[in-house]
């Protein structure tokens, strides 16, 4: 059965993972932010340029800069759908990093409940042992009382 002190530094170490569980999460969190909010403008660029490139088309224009906004069109949905990815794998992390921090709170959790239910038991044994003590204690005196000659209220009378 571990010592008090043994439980104390295992509390220690175990509040010390919950604590950089809780840095990894802020950064993971910091990390998802980031990645949607770079899918998002990359989103935006491309509906922007959809829309400025699609009143120019309306009027006569060369093959060439068709196939030049085609081909960096292509290339804007390959980098969106990268960035999808990167943000998906960070949303992953996240999780992850959630969970190990659900992880990290259960194991503190627990070994505080195993140092109050220890503490508790100490209380009760301490109690337990004043309480015979008290008890040993007016025993004695009981059995002085018992045990001495008997007094009258006259004084001493002869036997």
């Amino acid at each position: 059965m571990p010592t008090m002190q043994a439980l104390l530094q295992l509390l220690d170490h175990e509040r010390r993972g919950r604590d950089a569980a809780r840095l990894s999460l802020r950064d993971a969190e910091g990390s998802a932010d980031h990645a949607d909010a770079q899918a998002r403008a990359l989103d935006g660029y491309r509906s922007e340029t959809a829309e400025r490139w699609s009143a120019r088309f309306r009027q006569p224009g060369s093959a060439a800069l068709l196939q030049c906004y085609q081909g960096f069109m292509q290339r804007l949905e390959q980098a969106l759908a990268q960035q999808r990815e990167v943000a998906q794998l960070a949303h992953e992390r996240l999780e992850q990093a959630r969970r190990a921090l659900l992880d990290n709170e259960r194991r503190v959790a627990s070994v505080e409940k195993l140092i109050e239910r220890r503490e508790q038991r100490e209380q009760h044994r301490a109690e337990r042992r004043e309480q015979t003590h008290s008890d040993e204690i007016a025993l004695a005196a009981h059995a002085r009382r018992h045990n001495a000659p008997p007094s009258t209220e006259l004084g001493d009378l002869p036997r």
